[in-house]
């Protein structure tokens, strides 16, 4: 009996290409992790489905990866993310021999990817996902104390959003544009908000009921 006809092989297979894939993405490895990754996935494709269906389903999966690349340099709203990540997973999961392999390939893609994040710890971070994270928090041990006490003087004020927040966008509160970030709540351009809270230089907005 060959190794692969145990059906949580499937879910390592697929856990370490997501991890190594989603993991070139978060750090700069200049195509290391890709390649790896890439290696897993092919091996997962091409150990269950016809050349025709290997190709087809790889295809969607690539596709998916785009579409989070795509996601993480331009939109910077997870929409594309979402749809990329359920094109990964339906393409892992109909290309399986029977459910139970399926199901270990799909837990392998979700916790591969969210497992890559500790690659972010070790090596260097790749900029692109800089917006829709706003990482960019600056502390007052670093010598921010005044743009600090600015922020934080803007909690509990109203504004107006500039543009539509999905959930990242800009605001205007007291005649200045500021980025901010909403609580998962989508708001229109042209909304009335209020600043609900602010950590370094992440601003937390809300809807202004009427």
């Amino acid at each position: 009996m060959g190794i692969l006809e145990y059906d949580w092989i499937s879910f390592l297979i697929t856990f370490l290409g997501t991890l190594f894939l989603i993991g070139e993405l978060l750090v700069n490895m200049r195509g290391g992790f890709g390649v790896v990754g890439l290696g897993f996935i092919i091996v997962y494709f091409y150990s269950f489905l016809s050349p025709g269906m290997f190709v087809m389903m790889l295809f969607i999966y690539i596709i998916g990866l785009l579409l989070i690349i795509i996601d993480g340099k331009v939109l910077n709203d997870g929409t594309l993310a979402t749809i990329g990540t359920v094109l990964m997973l339906a393409a892992v999961g109909f290309s399986s021999p029977n459910w139970v392999a399926g199901l270990y390939g799909v837990i392998g893609v979700l916790l591969g990817g969210a497992s890559s994040f500790i690659f972010l710890k070790v090596f260097k971070r790749r900029e692109m996902w800089t917006k829709i994270a706003l990482i960019d928090q600056l502390s007052s041990e670093a010598g921010y104390n005044t743009m600090n006490e600015h922020y934080k003087s803007l909690i509990g004020k109203k504004g107006t959003a500039l543009t539509d927040m999905r959930p990242v966008g800009t605001v205007r509160v007291d005649g200045k544009e500021y980025s901010a970030v909403t609580n998962g709540q989508w708001i229109q351009q042209g909304t009335s908000i209020f600043v609900e809270s602010v950590d370094g230089t992440k601003i937390l907005i809300r809807k202004l009921e009427e």
